[in-house]
């Protein structure tokens, strides 16, 4: 039976006893974080959140009764120990841990709860396969990197509502149950009970409402959103995730940047200690693909991507030849040094590895000291060879690898992900080096092969260039976007635009979208009635507050930043959600649920 704690009250956290404190008589409470049994001495390790106070049991100091209940201690077990705050002798001192100086001489000790033996080690670095960490998740955040992800995550938070009120802003929510809109990933639906089949959608984003709030007057808004999209998951996705939300009024696109590269020195400054030069560097997206091959460049490395279409097109290598002739592009990577890092046999898995990204093959030419090995040099002039070799500032040891493709999307996005791939085999990146950037001018639109038609890159309301605008009609592949996206380290951290508030611009956009008036009129109508009634000029911006928490507690993925998440099934292994329900509560929401058989 445990003991109560009647009494007895905590008089500091484990990790927060001090050296100042010696000679005190104190409380600590915690979980069995270790336990040694010297024979009549026993020291346990007490862990809570700040960290371990060790504890020290001598059998002379109690009754057999006592101690025999001090040796029934084990791991994980809930612990409130009452004792004298000592100095360790010098060579017991542990400089690993904060309170390693000290110790608590045990007087006396209550067993608040027992425990099992855990299903793995509350220890960092534990080995032990992730969904495992997930089904016993609280007994994973009590380990201290998990732990101290969560309290980062709070901090981070913390500076992000103190910097935005600072600077004018107002904390307003916005609703979790709202209409279903198009141009965006696939909703979460929730059905009516009280109107039978009809749906509520989990929000995406509060874009909508956030624009409705400029038009209200509020100026400047902010929230901590929680956002809801149902598409395939991966390391930096989840069902149900969180952003840093915010739009305001009577801004340009250099205000938000400002105002938001401020917030980002604010919170590296609270969680790592550093001072961020400001302003960014900015990138427009045109430069980003054609050097980088994605619009959220990771710049900390090389292997920039050079464009040798002019030259593949008259030579005799009618691949790249005839691609080019066809409107498509060879572009390339120079990997330096690479004859000596990758093999013959590792080339050829480059190449299966281009495939996966759509590429129909890699060209590749190693350049040694006497000779170029490549099974493509034979077709080029020794003219146009070393155009190549000049174009792509080729030395003896290099090995250069070439995509070509009528899509130059293609080109792009296999490159893309071949400068990363190579820069995480070469070890290429400098984990310690930070690297922040502004990608701006994105495309107002992107062609739909499925849809055949023209979709938004970011969503409908967002503003054209200026310059732009007379291409809403004749040429919407040319028309750039007001947007801009903020890049850490190669990802998207976040990203916004100024938004559409001029009427007859909106509805060329509509025009361009194939969005007809009464369909524009269905799933925006009440944004668009509110626009009649004077709105200000406005712009927003949003972060991905997990992806940010991710970047800045160094982990690999955001489920390590978020106390309850999601495998990539959508599942949760904690609860064992989604579930069957129960047919009554079917019924209730007058739906019936059919199945196809395996």
């Amino acid at each position: 039976m445990s003991d109560m704690l009647l009494d007895w009250k905590r008089d500091e956290m484990c990790g927060l006893v001090s050296q100042a404190q010696v000679g005190q008589t104190m409380t600590v409470m915690g979980w069995v974080d270790t336990r040694r049994d010297l024979g009549g001495l026993v020291f346990v390790d007490l862990r809570d959140r700040t960290g371990v106070m060790q504890c020290v049991f001598d059998q002379a100091d109690f009754s057999e009764e006592q101690f025999a209940k001090v040796e029934s201690i084990r791991s994980e077990f809930v612990l409130a120990i009452r004792g004298k705050v000592t100095k360790r002798s010098e060579d017991t001192v542990n400089p690993k841990i904060a309170t390693g100086t000290i110790e608590i001489k045990a007087t006396d000790l209550k067993i608040l709860s027992t425990s099992q033996t855990p299903p793995f080690y509350i220890e960092d670095g534990v080995n032990v396969r992730e969904e495992l960490r997930l089904k016993y998740r609280y007994l994973d955040l009590r380990r201290p990197e998990m732990a101290k992800n969560l309290i980062l995550r709070s901090k981070v938070a913390q500076i992000v509502r103190n910097y935005l009120t600072e600077n004018g802003f107002i904390e307003i929510e916005t609703p979790m149950l709202t209409k279903s809109t198009p141009e965006g990933a696939r909703d979460y639906l929730v059905p009516s009970r009280v109107q039978p089949g009809k749906f509520y959608a989990l929000p995406q984003s509060p874009q909508l409402f956030k624009q409705l709030l400029m038009v209200a007057g509020m100026d400047r808004y902010f929230q901590i959103a929680k956002c809801f999209r149902d598409e395939d998951l991966r390391a930096d996705r989840q069902p149900e995730f969180t952003q840093i939300d915010m739009e305001l009024s009577f801004v340009q696109e250099d205000d938000v940047m400002t105002i938001n590269e401020g917030l980002i020195q604010q919170i590296f400054k609270g969680a790592w200690g550093v001072d961020l030069p400001a302003p960014f560097r900015r990138m427009p997206y045109r430069e980003a693909m054609e050097r980088f091959g994605s619009d959220k460049p990771d710049t900390r490395f090389g292997l920039e991507l050079k464009d040798i279409s002019d030259i593949a097109r008259d030579s005799d290598f009618k691949v790249f030849a005839s691609i080019v002739q066809n409107g498509g592009s060879v572009r390339g990577i120079n990997v330096k040094g690479g004859s000596s890092q990758i093999a013959r046999r590792e080339l050829d898995a480059l190449v299966e590895y281009c495939k996966q990204f759509g590429a129909r093959g890699m060209a590749w030419i190693n350049v040694k000291e006497n000779e170029l090995q490549s099974p493509i040099v034979k077709f080029f002039t020794e003219e146009q060879i070393q155009a190549i070799l000049n174009r792509m500032d080729a030395e003896v040891g290099d090995i250069l690898m070439f995509i070509s493709d009528t899509s130059e999307d293609v080109v792009f996005d296999v490159l893309g992900h071949l400068r990363l791939h190579l820069a995480e085999k070469l070890h290429l990146i400098d984990e310690n080096k930070l690297d922040i950037l502004w990608v701006t001018e994105f495309p107002m639109f992107e062609y739909s092969e499925e849809e055949k038609r023209y979709v938004a890159k970011h969503h409908p309301f967002t503003a054209p260039m200026d310059a732009d605008i007379p291409y809403l009609k004749t040429d919407p592949a040319r028309v750039r976007a007001k947007a801009y996206d903020l890049v850490i380290n190669g990802m998207e951290a976040g990203g916004g635009s100024c938004r559409i508030y001029d009427r007859d611009v909106q509805e060329q956009v509509f025009e361009a979208l194939g969005f007809t008036p009464e369909r524009a009129q269905e799933q925006f109508g009440f944004l668009l009635e509110a626009f009649k009634y004077g709105v200000p000029p406005h712009a927003g911006l949003a972060f991905g507050f997990d992806r940010l928490c991710m970047i800045l507690a160094h982990a690999s993925s955001i489920r390590d930043v978020i106390a309850f998440p999601k495998v990539q099934s959508a599942s949760c292994p904690l609860t064992g959600g989604p579930d069957v329900v129960e047919e009554k509560q079917l019924q209730e929401l007058h739906i019936a649920c059919t199945l196809d058989e395996e």
